[in-house]
């Protein structure tokens, strides 16, 4: 149970450095990423990095793909700043870090714990069927639209239909109504419908509407709706970037109750 509660915490902070670039895909800043790992030295933090970009290529990975070098300005007194280099990491790049660091240090200890840990939810998750991952990732959807509804609440939102509204307008093109005709389905099944895909790219909107609220400080329902549209609208963007089909094009599948009769039914037998 202890460990559960570090390997939460963990997460958190990990989580809570992570950054979205203009395509929509994240990222962590290696300078954020050693500080949690317990490095206050930029030169033994480097020392690390290196180690791994080895590894990438070792495993016959392309290191550009996962490392990415860049330099910023950084702030050394009341009026003046210089400029350092820096990392672009995606989050294999933060894997084979800390599998690269010091173990004896306890935060490359937690770090890789928590990695393997998320190695094996993976693995776990691609095993599953179809059907299960639908019903996972539904239920994934739910509790963090939960998470968000409490998030705006205390934003001041007060007109949560037209907040909820305006992240489907931004993903789907068009409100949640437009989406529910043209997909031919009854009102209020739209999630309840969405195929593994379709769900995805919805969690992946709310979980990110959630972060910009609580970072950027948003606050009252005008302000809360155009982030969540904009979210959308940036997710739909990539969508489409990419060679996808954007949501409101993804056929209806089968409604989650039955999915989970139909499981239950198994288990019976």
């Amino acid at each position: 149970m202890f460990n559960e509660v570090i390997i939460a915490s963990l997460n958190k902070d990990f989580e809570s450095i992570k950054k979205i670039d203009k395509n929509g895909v994240e990222y962590w800043q290696a300078r954020e990423l050693m500080q949690i790992l317990g490095y206050e030295k930029w030169q033994n933090a480097e020392e690390v990095i290196a180690r791994a970009a080895k590894a990438c290529i070792n495993s016959g990975q392309a290191v550009d793909n996962h490392f990415t070098s860049f330099s910023k300005m950084v702030r050394i007194g009341s009026d003046s700043v210089r400029e350092v280099g820096d990392w672009k990491l995606d989050r294999y790049a933060c894997y084979l870090i800390a599998q690269n660091g010091d173990p004896n240090k306890p935060e490359i200890a937690l770090a890789q714990t928590y990695f393997a840990v998320q190695t094996r939810r993976q693995e776990i998750f691609e095993q599953l069927t179809e059907s299960d991952k639908r019903i996972f990732i539904r239920g994934e959807v739910t509790a963090e639209n939960k998470k968000l509804f409490s998030t705006a609440k205390r934003a001041g939102v007060t007109r949560f239909g037209s907040f909820n509204d305006a992240g489907y307008r931004g993903l789907y093109g068009m409100p949640l109504a437009s989406i529910e005709n043209k997909k031919n389905i009854k009102k209020g099944e739209l999630l309840d419908r969405a195929g593994t895909t379709e769900l995805a790219a919805n969690l992946f909107r709310i979980t990110q509407t959630d972060e910009k609220i609580k970072k950027d400080g948003v606050r009252g329902d005008d302000q809360a709706s155009k982030m969540h549209f904009m979210v959308g609208g940036k997710i739909r963007q990539t969508i489409k970037d990419i060679g996808g089909t954007t949501p409101e094009n993804l056929p209806p599948e089968k409604h989650i109750k039955e999915l989970k009769s139909e499981k239950r039914k198994l288990l019976k037998k």
